[in-house]
């Protein structure tokens, strides 16, 4: 079957507009302008996300991709491309990550370029197969543009999908979370996620960014106005019609809530002081400083962030003790803590825990962390791998063991809750236990590490989307922020700022409906997909 092409001048085809020629000036770019356009064009995706909020851009990035692509004169050549894409992409989304080192950097500053610049390069792999896949179809069966934009968007959000499961899964910064921060309304497009989930929202914003592409295309005759234009209204309507939808959405669902009063603490303690032994005791008076500050109404729970306690507690009753004192009455405080096994027993075993304590220093519930961190809380295949030097960067010489599974904790004077730690707030479908659905999310986490950089927004963003996905709202308790509150449709109700050191009182939003992505999934994801391959299987017919 011939190839189809979207760009190259065949005999009598007109150049009618500026994007035409453009477009065609990009397609015959060659060597290290090519290279470093592709890559130009990932830092530039990567500035629609949080904190920068440029949403635009990815409607330039994803058509500049394709008219690159174009050029390409093989499969490995695309895969090039699309590595390069990708590599921007994640270098400059994922810059922070390197910034952890820097705690330490005295001991682990030979991994600095396998995390400044090794994960973006293991992440571009994606885009890379994502672009040779593209080609493949192109080439091979001649796909006419619009099935190719189509097939492309399929390939890309299927890939993410892939990149949120394989090898433990990091599914950060998908494309759909261009609509999960600060641009102008992008929480009626977020509401998306209720029904579709964030993968489902990345392959609509991929298509909707991609059609554009499509106006670089010559003609071989006269187009009316209205059908040259067409690719951009429908990469409009993929927008504009989901944002009214979610605009009617958030317009149904006020903001409802409990008799529930919270207190989220904020010490901002720096990494480097966090678990420095003789430090111990100034980081825990500020803790329970800010958690003794009087307030107008009595809170039903104090919130700590995670390991904000580093000493085990349960081998520790004068501590234990002392966290007791801030315990509201008839309340608890909830505080990230290092769990260790019961004594008499020795400590063989660490969890990264959240802990519930009452006015009487009982523990009355926790929570390990499921979901560890490679690398940070413990290194894959250690047992195997001893002969080299690999340590995790986190405090401590033992791996950190992973929990039992998602729960639901209810406590007295709370509605029931469902805790998340660290980045367990990335993982969509995956932040409740299914058994018994909570009442809110709990999130508690450090983000120390990340210093001032666009880490610590990524996360709050994230876990927003998990808020509206499940229909639940949201309490985030961070070491030095972002901490904040979004009720059950997204809406962010209150926030720290980054390094702020205060507490915020406020009361518990309600929680939502149960959202058709909280029923059903990422099912609804995978049908969109298969519409859409049946879309493009139609035109190689």
């Amino acid at each position: 079957m011939p190839e189809a092409s979207l760009f190259r001048v065949a005999p009598g085809a007109r150049v009618e507009t500026p994007v035409c020629r453009l477009a065609q000036e990009v397609a015959r770019l060659k060597g290290k302008k090519r290279a470093g356009l592709a890559f130009l064009l990932g830092v530039c995706a990567a500035a629609a996300l949080s904190p920068i909020d440029l949403v635009p851009l990815v409607f330039i990035a994803f058509p500049g991709l394709l008219w690159l692509e174009e050029g390409s004169e093989g499969g490995w050549a695309s895969f090039g491309l699309g590595f390069l894409f990708g590599f921007g992409f994640f270098l400059a989304g994922m810059y922070w990550v390197a910034a952890a080192l820097f705690v330490d950097i005295a001991r682990f500053w030979w991994l600095l370029p396998f995390a400044a610049a090794g994960l973006p390069a293991a992440m571009a792999l994606y885009s890379g197969l994502c672009l040779w896949a593209a080609h493949f179809l192109r080439t091979r069966f001649g796909l006419p543009p619009a099935a190719r934009v189509l097939a492309f968007a399929v390939l890309w959000s299927g890939l993410e999908w892939v990149r949120g499961h394989a090898f433990t899964g990091l599914p950060w910064n998908l494309i759909g979370y261009v609509w999960a921060g600060g641009f102008p309304g992008s929480l009626a497009l977020l509401q998306s996620v209720a029904f579709i989930g964030i993968y489902g929202l990345s392959f609509i914003t991929v298509l909707a960014a991609s059609l554009p592409a499509l106006l670089g295309a010559p003609s071989l005759a006269p187009m009316s106005r209205a059908r040259r234009s067409a690719p951009a209204i429908a990469s409009l309507a993929l927008i504009l019609l989901p944002a009214a939808l979610g605009a009617l959405r958030l317009e149904a669902s006020p903001t409802v809530y409990t008799n529930t009063r919270l207190r989220l603490v904020q010490p901002s303690i720096p990494q480097s002081l966090k678990w420095d032994s003789a430090r111990f005791e100034a980081n825990l008076r500020r803790l329970l400083q800010l958690s003794a500050e009087p307030s107008r109404h009595r809170p039903a729970a104090i919130i700590w962030p995670e390991a904000a306690v580093t000493i085990p507690l349960r081998r520790d009753p004068a501590e234990r003790k002392a966290l007791a004192a801030v315990a509201p009455k008839g309340g608890v405080l909830l505080t990230g803590a290092i769990r260790t096994d019961r004594p008499p027993a020795p400590p063989r075993h660490f969890w990264n825990s959240l802990e519930a304590i009452d006015g009487k220093g009982k523990i009355l519930a926790h929570y390990d962390k499921v979901h560890l961190v490679p690398f940070g809380e413990y290194v894959p295949f250690h047992r195997y791998l001893r002969f080299l030097p690999l340590k995790k960067i986190t405090a401590g010489s033992v791996d950190l063991s992973p929990g039992k599974g998602r729960r639901t904790i209810a406590l007295p004077g709370l509605p029931p809750f469902a805790p998340l730690i660290c980045y367990e707030a990335i993982f969509p479908g995956a932040v409740v236990d299914e058994n018994a659905r909570p009442d809110w999310l709990l999130a508690i986490s450090n983000d120390a590490w990340y210093g001032k950089s666009s880490g610590p927004y990524q996360s709050f963003e994230m876990a927003r989307a998990r808020s509206v996905e499940e229909g639940l709202p949201l309490v985030r308790v961070a070491n030095n922020g972002i901490s904040g509150v979004v009720d059950a449709s997204g809406r962010v109700l209150t926030h720290t700022d980054l390094d702020a050191i205060g507490y915020v009182d406020f009361v518990l939003p309600a929680p939502g409906p149960r959202t058709l992505y909280e029923r059903a999934g990422d099912w609804i994801f995978f049908a969109l997909l298969f519409v859409a391959i049946f879309a493009v299987a139609l035109k190689i017919g």
